[in-house]
């Protein structure tokens, strides 16, 4: 099983997200599952379909995704809408005063896919503190201990 996770990391706080999400995932406890780390910019839809889950990471940008990950929706969206339907994913979004409009917008494009939400987002305003870092440690962990179950 692979658990793919898409992020655009622009800033310290969602670089420390990011790592808290991965750390999670990685758990020595959890057996059965390699974990996959991409930008945005970077991840292509041969890695989507090739990944069983996701989790995808972004920070909210006046209002919305980043760029970055809204660029990684549209490259992979037609190809992969039919054979990536139904597989489960997760979100964590940082915000300096508002996640609302991102986590929606993240919500309407995986509508279209298809996918199901596996996990709560988990969202941050300002510095992540222990335990939004503790969240998202979470986030990885259940996103890839769902997957070794379907194993």
């Amino acid at each position: 099983m692979r658990l793919l996770i898409v992020h655009h990391t622009p800033s310290p706080s969602t670089h420390t997200m990011l790592e808290a999400v991965r750390s999670g995932a990685t758990d020595e406890r959890i057996e059965g599952v390699e974990v996959v780390v991409r930008a945005a910019l970077a991840a292509t839809e041969v890695d989507v379909m090739a990944a069983d889950g996701y989790v995808l990471g972004t920070p909210a940008n006046l209002g919305y995704m980043s760029g970055a990950l809204k660029h990684f929706f549209d490259r992979v969206y037609y190809p992969c809408l039919e054979e990536t339907a139904r597989r489960p994913y997760g979100l964590y979004v940082h915000g300096n005063d508002d996640t609302t409009g991102a986590v929606r917008a993240v919500e309407k494009i995986v509508t279209g896919l298809r996918w199901r939400r596996a996990q709560e987002p988990v969202t941050v305003l300002g510095e992540p503190d222990r335990q939004d870092l503790d969240a998202c440690r979470e986030l990885g962990a259940a996103m890839a201990a769902g997957l070794a179950l379907d194993a």
